[in-house]
């Protein structure tokens, strides 16, 4: 038995192949482009052998991936390949919608031929689960209840939108062609091996080297947190018993501001590595021009997953951002390399 999982060696990618290879024995075809927010030294920990298979390729590359899928056969697809940083799809869209839209279609095409010519046993227990956000939704305001699944897509970034529109692709290629499909939308996650351009690992590698902690506007842009690896197990079991066609969103139960996530970090810092000078890192935080068209909430609903899988969050933030920030004091190696290579902003 065998799956492919694409994006396999970014952030949450990296994290769920190694939380199945410790739950499961199927083998891992693990197909990703290693752009810059790829790192295979998140991987490292695997002993090399047959259940990992790490291929470097573009999901967007059809003779690849057909050649991938005809190969090792695999039950299931899962799709976290996407570019996902919103300040880098402000200042350059198109490479959003050439992986994102482009990307995903093109891997849709390829995975719905493979599927098409499984004997019946294998098809009808085929499935391609598809990896995305809560940022299609829009931004909610104070009081307005949080995300479910029927709420409509309101996408204000070219991220969101072209997330927005691989989801749609998602949905297309089930009602027109049948193929059997999930989608997940989670919320901020946060945790082990993720690149340093996200807040709260930014805010880890510039506290630690003395730098400011900028915050967008006055820091109290509201974002439900989910820890990685809570995410991870979500997955797994949407994968396992989710319903064909159905769209499932996966949160962490816990809205924060900005500004109190990154103060959270700042009184744990305080405690586990205190500055020199004995004042709080807190002092380290500024105040910067916000982010152009900045969504000012998202809040998931996540009563779906739970009512109709059983899955909850095993972490609470105060849980989950101890083990971060613990995780990052004792992998400095692994910061200090992406951040000499010029790849952390």
């Amino acid at each position: 038995m065998t799956i492919l999982v694409t994006g396999g060696a970014g952030f949450i990618g990296a994290n769920f192949v190694l939380d199945w290879l410790a739950c499961s024995e199927e083998t891992v075809i693990n197909l990703d482009k290693l752009t810059y927010a790829g790192n295979l030294q998140s991987l490292a920990s695997l002993r090399p052998g047959a259940q990992h298979i790490f291929v470097q390729g573009d999901i967007g590359d059809a003779g690849l991936v057909q050649q991938l899928l005809e190969h090792y056969r695999p039950r299931a697809v899962i799709n976290f390949a996407a570019e996902s940083h919103v300040d880098r799809s402000i200042e350059g869209p198109e490479a959003f919608v050439q992986t994102n839209i482009v990307g995903t279609f093109r891997l849709l095409q390829s995975v719905t031929t493979y599927w098409r010519a499984l004997p019946t046993s294998q098809g009808g227990a085929f499935r391609f689960l598809h990896v995305s956000t809560d940022e299609v939704y829009g931004s909610l305001a104070e009081g307005d209840a949080a995300f479910t699944e029927a709420h409509p897509y309101q996408p204000n970034s070219p991220y969101s939108a072209s997330k927005a529109a691989s989801d749609h692709l998602v949905r297309a290629y089930h009602h027109t062609y049948g193929l059997p499909v999930l989608t997940t939308n989670c919320s901020n996650n946060y945790g082990p091996w993720q690149f340093p351009e996200k807040l709260i690992p930014l805010m880890l590698a510039n506290a630690l080297s003395g730098k400011a902690l900028p915050l967008y506007g006055d820091g109290l842009q509201i974002r439900d947190w989910l820890y990685v690896g809570d995410h991870c197990a979500a997955i797994r079991r949407v994968l396992e018993a989710g319903a064909v066609g159905e769209v499932y969103n996966i949160g962490g139960c816990n809205e924060m501001s900005n500004l109190e996530v990154i103060s959270h970090i700042c009184r744990l810092l305080d405690a586990l590595r205190p500055r020199a000078d004995g004042q709080s890192y807190c002092s380290q935080i500024i105040h910067v021009a916000d982010r152009p068209g900045h969504d000012r909430r998202y809040a998931i609903n996540a009563g779906k997953v739970e009512r109709e899988l059983g899955w909850r969050p095993a972490e609470t933030f105060e849980s989950g951002i101890a083990k971060t920030v613990g995780w990052y004091l004792d992998n400095q190696a692994w910061v200090q390399a992406v951040l000499g290579a010029g790849l952390g902003r």
